[in-house]
């Protein structure tokens, strides 16, 4: 079942006066243009402060939808013929990529900006942050010489103890089990899946606590949840995989038939302005997406990092594909 919480009174008390909160307290609704609806699978301290500063900006008053990135993605198309929603904010571009035929196309006002390997060619999602995926490992219990990389993963000592969440509920899980088939190929794939013993977890979030508690000894995850939780003092270490890693970011699109469209390029726009690029290095351990805005010195340059050419199209047109040999692999 769906679990889609809606949180536009908070929000609302935090926005301009006049705007938001006032009409609130005064029983009145804002009019049709002062108004956004964003559907969003970011965290609450990634969307909250992009959020207030962007009704702060322009006056307009946001109303949030907070989910998983598929149970979104399947809100928006159960209401594909009277849309409720303007804007997705979040979700790996693979899974908006399956569901482009809710999008409309647009450009946003930075396209020259973005990094050009980051661009959608029809422009029918804009990339919002450039995420790479990593190995995590519980310091106290596992030596770095145990965890290279993705054929790591799968030695028996650590069959069943490895944090992976259900790629068919995580875009970040799913982009990892292409991850490893593109960087490894599909017979790794499946000893990964055979070697979790049949242990998948419900959410990416859950795979950075079970190891920093020790109920798992390593995991995957994408490298700015890692980064927040080392700096936070957990018992946890990285690792970029030898055989090669994906960069892939995630997005934000415009909705075919948004009622409210002029609003929605708005913050298209504002997601990709040159602020809150420089906000995701410097307070939430993300890369930019835009060319001219450098990584944080506490992130390894991008050519550093060993990066496998990952296709978000392919990997979604080869979803049902990728997810049947993952299944198989689980079974046997």
């Amino acid at each position: 079942m769906r679990k889609i919480k809606l949180l536009s009174l908070l929000l609302a008390l935090v926005v301009l006066p006049g705007c938001g909160a006032a009409s609130v307290e005064g029983g009145t609704m804002p009019q049709p243009e002062q108004r956004l609806v964003v559907y969003t699978s970011h965290k609450e301290e990634v969307y909250r402060p992009i959020i207030r500063e962007f009704e702060e900006r322009t006056g307009i008053w946001v109303e949030l939808v907070t989910g998983g990135s598929y149970e979104l993605l399947e809100q928006i198309e159960a209401e594909k013929d009277a849309p409720r929603a303007d804007v997705m904010f979040g979700g790996g571009v693979e899974s908006l990529e399956s569901y482009r035929r809710l999008f409309q196309p647009t450009r946003c006002a930075h396209w020259s900006q973005i990094t050009e390997s980051l661009r959608q060619p029809e422009d029918c999602w804009t990339p919002f942050s450039a995420l790479p995926l990593v190995l995590i490992y519980n310091t106290k219990l596992v030596d770095a010489s145990q965890l290279q990389g993705w054929e790591d993963l799968t030695r028996p000592e650590f069959r069943g103890k490895i944090a992976f969440a259900d790629p068919t509920k995580s875009g970040s899980s799913f982009t990892a089990v292409t991850t490893v088939e593109l960087c490894c190929g599909e017979e790794v794939m499946q000893a990964l899946a055979g070697n979790l013993d049949g242990c998948q977890l419900s959410s990416s979030g859950e795979v950075l606590t079970a190891v920093a508690d020790g109920e798992a000894l390593v995991g995957v995850t994408l490298e700015e949840t890692a980064l927040q939780r080392i700096a936070a003092g957990d018992n946890l270490a990285l690792v970029y995989p030898r055989e090669g890693t994906s960069c892939v970011p995630d997005g934000t699109a415009l909705i075919a038939g948004a009622p409210h469209r002029e609003n929605a390029e708005k913050f298209l726009d504002f997601t990709l302005s040159r602020e809150v690029q420089q906000l995701l290095g410097s307070r939430f351990y993300r890369r930019s997406v835009r060319s001219d805005v450098a990584a944080a010195n506490s992130l390894p340059a991008m050519e550093t990092l060993n990066l496998v050419d990952y296709d978000p199209r392919w990997a979604a047109e080869h979803r049902e594909t990728i997810l049947r040999q993952w299944d198989e692999a689980l079974e046997d």
